[in-house]
């Protein structure tokens, strides 16, 4: 058992608190990580507000980023000293595991989003001599140390900027999945991204990776479309200026986009998003509202071969993508230090105040 200093949710609603808390020595299978940044994402609020039927008190986060200071047995990918970013759990050997899948793990949910336990239902984390939720993504990283699943690990370089490179565990591969997993553009497609947070900026830049012709962003803040274009935008929308649809369809000449990324989590939005389809063309859901949540849809629309497709995770295979992605920031071809606004972990509640407020794009947490 060791002790450690992490952002602990109290009761849904209620900011973080840092408390002393105590962890587990790592089990088979899993490591302890000394953090050195951690993201802060939209995912990580939706649990605060008790939203989801995570057990608080509990500690959060998800993209974590670290050092590795003690390993479980079983463990042979990453060793005592590695550097190393941190992603979602899942179990490795179900049939979307096997298939190249795991965003898709058939525990994907009790291991990353609502169980707040390991498999065994222990939690690594306790106060007070009482378990209380983590395991949040196979990591709760919102800590100074985190026990995490080796599966959540992706090993890199001594000297990869982590404090920059966190954001690569969930919201950055997200939006990039959404385009090079799913819509994968041809030479000369339109694409539609509406939202430019972090996701949809994410998208933004694999989408200018692409052969893709056209790049549509739809955002309400012109601060925040400026830097969709400068990021690889081709045209921007202000929906608080013009009707979102008739400039959609004036910019592809009547003919509609081949992909879109909705990462809004609005259905009106979403429903403009598959209105907007070309005939063959997807929508990739990225965006959740509330559980529950239904959007209508033009049943005959569809049938000359429009799709609707939902998106965990950027549909990632994470030790094959975020290696790919570090390379690319690190060479200046994913700028995701545009996005980025850092905050000592202490000052975590601001960082939710300013993300909540639009003042910051993606808050990365520096230990």
């Amino acid at each position: 058992m060791s002790t450690t200093t992490a952002a602990v949710v109290e009761t849904g609603g209620a900011e973080f608190t840092l408390s002393s808390v105590e962890l587990t020595e790592p089990q088979a299978g899993e490591i302890r990580v000394r953090l050195v940044a951690a993201g802060l994402c939209h995912t990580d609020l939706g649990v605060a507000s008790g939203a989801l039927p995570f057990p608080l008190p509990g500690v959060l986060g998800h993209e974590g980023a670290g050092v590795v200071e003690a390993v479980g047995a079983n463990v042979s990918t990453v060793a005592v000293g590695d550097h190393v970013l941190l992603s979602f759990s899942s179990c490795g050997a179900c049939g979307n595991c096997r298939d190249g899948h795991p965003a898709y793990c058939a525990t994907w949910l009790p291991l990353n989003l609502i169980g707040g336990a390991r498999a065994d239902g222990t939690s690594p984390v306790s106060r007070g001599g009482q378990p209380i939720g983590g395991h949040f993504f196979g990591q709760s990283s919102f800590a100074q140390h985190a026990i995490v699943d080796e599966r959540s690990a992706v090993k890199v370089d001594p000297d990869a900027p982590l404090d920059l490179l966190a954001p690569l565990g969930c919201g950055v591969q997200t939006g990039v999945g959404a385009v090079w997993n799913v819509l994968a553009p041809k030479p000369g497609q339109t694409i539609l991204i509406t939202g430019a947070g972090a996701v949809g900026l994410s998208a933004v830049m694999a989408a200018a990776l692409t052969p893709a012709a056209k790049v549509i962003v739809v955002d309400r803040v012109p601060e925040r479309l400026d830097l969709a274009r400068e990021l690889g935008a081709t045209h921007v929308v202000n929906a608080t200026e013009v009707d979102t649809a008739e400039e959609i369809a004036k910019i592809t000449a009547g003919a509609g986009v081949d992909g879109a990324v909705e990462t809004t989590g609005n259905v009106g939005v979403l429903r403009t998003a598959i209105d907007a389809l070309a005939p063959r063309g997807t929508a990739v859901i990225v965006g959740a509202p509330a559980f529950g949540t239904e959007v209508p849809v033009d049943v005959n629309a569809m049938i000359p071969g429009r799709s609707i497709v939902g998106l965990t995770l950027g549909d990632s295979e994470t030790q094959t993508l975020i290696p790919v992605l570090v390379d690319l920031v690190r060479s200046g071809r994913l700028p995701i230090d545009r996005l980025i606004t850092h905050y000592a972990f202490e000052d975590i509640n601001t960082a939710v105040s300013d993300m909540v407020a639009g003042t910051s794009i993606k808050p990365v947490l520096r230990f």
